[in-house]
């Protein structure tokens, strides 16, 4: 089945946010944690929902990040800085560049060209970026017992160098961030593709994200996936892949490898003229000439490796 991200999953689950950011809660019997922090606008609506889902917000034990783009960490420091013994896990390469003040204002800007669409959720309340300490610099294969709950660690690069996936297996709920790519439309009719950083580790993370057999799958935004729409979402993911893959080197032979051209090309059929793609126009730009970049420079191979 295929659900709206908003209210609650396997009695352990709920969503804190909603479901444009939503932020999985995983409530163990003797400790909680939740999965990614949107973008910094939503911190009051995090602490918000948190008391309604925990009673007090206080009680929320971790905070983990699928990894480092704005709007999956946003929250972060702001959640930090109104709960200070919250637990904060992430990729070490979080801590490296919230560390550095230009990547904090960047971030902050992506954010605050949405603030108008947000002002209800954020009102006059300080969210800004700041640097965050890990206490916990995760890696593949750390686990952390919840009581009854296991929320298990997995590196999955390809969307990121640092994408993390986490695995709950007493009752199958995977939460991927955009390792695996997410769905796309109105009723999850397609995949938009998501690799960012290499074309191949994101191949075999959808790979690995396959070999657990997820029942649920709680998705980065917008949808959670249960029963057979978890399992063939990865395997559509990873046929969509291959031939998006096969889709970009058309543009470029078309363009004689001219990269940029190829963007332009692609962007002016696939966005502009089909249309479907609900991501910013600015923000698909970015994402899609990385994409095709990283295409070019794996030459004429038909290989997803």
């Amino acid at each position: 089945m295929i659900y709206k991200a908003e209210g609650s999953f396997e009695n352990a689950v709920s969503i804190a946010g909603d479901m444009a950011y939503p932020g999985y809660v995983i409530r163990g019997k003797e400790r909680s944690c939740m999965i990614d922090a949107g973008i910094n606008l939503y911190g009051p609506l995090y602490m918000r929902t948190l008391e309604t889902i925990l009673g007090d917000p206080g009680r929320l034990d971790m905070l983990f990040l699928t990894h480092s783009h704005y709007d999956h960490l946003g929250a972060a420091p702001y959640l930090s800085r109104m709960l200070p013994a919250l637990e904060i896990g992430g990729h070490e390469k979080i801590e490296e560049l919230l560390a550095k003040e230009k990547v904090l204002k960047f971030m902050d800007t992506l954010s605050e060209v949405q603030r108008e669409m947000f002002q209800e959720i954020v009102g006059d309340e300080d969210v800004h970026l700041s640097p965050l300490l890990l206490d916990h610099r995760l890696k593949d294969g750390d686990s952390f017992d919840l009581g009854g709950l296991t929320c298990e660690v997995y590196h999955t690069p390809g969307h990121t160098k640092d994408s993390i996936s986490f695995f709950v297996p007493e009752i199958g709920a995977l939460f991927p961030g955009e390792a695996a790519g997410i769905p796309r439309g109105e009723h999850c009719e397609g995949i938009q593709v998501e690799f960012l950083s290499s074309y191949g580790d994101y191949i075999q993370s959808i790979e690995r994200a396959a070999s657990l057999k997820p029942r649920m799958i709680g998705m980065a935004h917008a949808w959670v996936l249960t029963g057979d729409d978890a399992a063939s979402f990865l395997e559509q993911s990873y046929h969509e892949t291959e031939l998006y893959r096969k889709q970009i080197e058309s543009f470029l032979n078309d363009c004689s490898g001219d990269i940029d051209a190829a963007v332009e090309k692609m962007a002016l059929a696939e966005y502009d003229e089909k249309g479907g793609i609900y991501q910013e126009r600015n923000a698909y730009m970015t994402n899609l000439s990385a994409q095709v970049a990283l295409i070019a420079s794996m030459g004429n191979t038909c290989s997803p490796l």
